[in-house]
């Protein structure tokens, strides 16, 4: 079986297309902009932001558990300052983050899927505070990593952008999973998520470019063998592009998985593509998501046509076993970059 099936390049998408995705472009920041009178602000400490300092964007909802390790992990990994919406958690995730000193942090109660699953309140407080600065936008459940980074923090890599012309970094998602039933493995808060998903799947991957963004369709995995065989078109998309040197004028426009101007979307080339990239170590499958996507089901905020997913949550919720016998367990960047998953900045 082939490992990866390449995208193509970019393609030319002519004037027309050009024109349309201007206007889409400011469509979709003008209704960022009029987002901002949902979001209740709790803790503004953005005056403390350095003209250097590389920002944090996320929004979340019941994250109390994974908190602890991912303000950690992205403090020493260099970021200086979290952006944080929280849309109406409660497990106590925004009484823990409103003291935390390098936390700006709003709240809503708005609709996530009604706000394109949060990207409109993340572009505006993009377009508010991220100008000119490296911009890091994640969820609470991934954790970048790449080649070097034991040496290498964000500070080196965005400075190494830099030089190089570079405006984002783009990555792979990867789902980590444990070996036996979800609900069989336990997790404590602070813990580092990787002690407990180990195991990942090494292939395969495809990937494809779309029209007329141009942006990468990357598929494969872990989700899409357990959940998503039988409709491999369905499964999700791994491909995001999680750092950027900001501007005003960009718009995310599908999560992190698509950008405008679609100059951007081609910084990423997916899984044995020739330009630097890292890897989203995805640790959606805690222990705690065998309840979580009961809950979710009932909600409907994470799909499109949710009902269509009911059937990936309830298999969820029979805290199902994710491995098989061609897994590997997981070992650092270096065996990521080994595998093609990405390739290593040259440091």
């Amino acid at each position: 079986m082939e490992p990866f099936r390449p995208a193509a390049e970019m393609p030319d998408i002519g004037w027309r297309a050009a024109y349309r995705m201007r206007w889409k472009r400011r469509r979709l920041l003008w209704r960022s902009w009029r987002s901002r009178h949902q979001l209740s602000l709790l803790r503004d400490q953005t005056a403390a932001i350095g003209a250097e300092d590389i920002l944090a964007f996320v929004v979340l909802r019941n994250e109390a558990t994974r908190l602890p390790y991912f303000l950690d992990y992205y403090r020493r990994l260099g970021v200086g300052h979290f952006l944080i919406i929280d849309n109406g958690s409660d497990d106590g995730s925004a009484e823990m983050l409103r003291p935390q000193s390098d936390v700006s942090l709003w709240q809503t109660s708005a609709g996530y899927k009604a706000s394109r699953f949060g990207l409109d309140w993340l572009t505006f407080l993009l377009m508010t505070y991220g100008r000119d600065h490296w911009c890091l936008t994640v969820d609470a459940d991934e954790l970048l990593t790449y080649g070097g980074i034991a040496t290498h923090d964000l500070r080196a890599l965005t400075e190494l952008l830099d030089r190089s012309g570079q405006v984002g970094f783009g990555a792979m998602m990867l789902d980590l999973y444990p070996r036996g039933p979800l609900n069989q493995v336990s997790y404590r808060p602070g813990q580092n998520p990787l002690e407990v998903l180990q195991w990942f799947d090494a292939v395969p991957y495809r990937a494809v470019r779309q029209h007329s963004m141009g942006n990468l369709w990357l598929q494969g995995g872990a989700r899409e063998r357990v959940f998503f065989a039988a409709e491999p078109h369905r499964s999700p998309t791994l491909n995001k592009i999680p750092l950027i040197r900001w501007n005003r004028r960009y718009a995310y426009v599908n999560s992190t998985h698509a950008a405008l101007p679609p100059a951007l979307n081609a910084l990423y080339d997916g899984p044995g593509g020739p330009q630097p990239s890292g890897v989203l170590l995805h640790t959606k499958f805690l222990p705690e998501i065998v309840a979580k996507s009961a809950t979710e089901k009932q909600r409907k905020q994470h799909f499109h046509t949710p009902e269509d997913f009911d059937p990936y949550y309830d298999h969820l919720t029979s805290a199902p076993d994710l491995w098989f016998e061609n897994a590997l367990k997981y070992t650092g960047p270096e065996q990521l970059a080994d595998l093609g998953l990405m390739r290593a900045p040259e440091w």
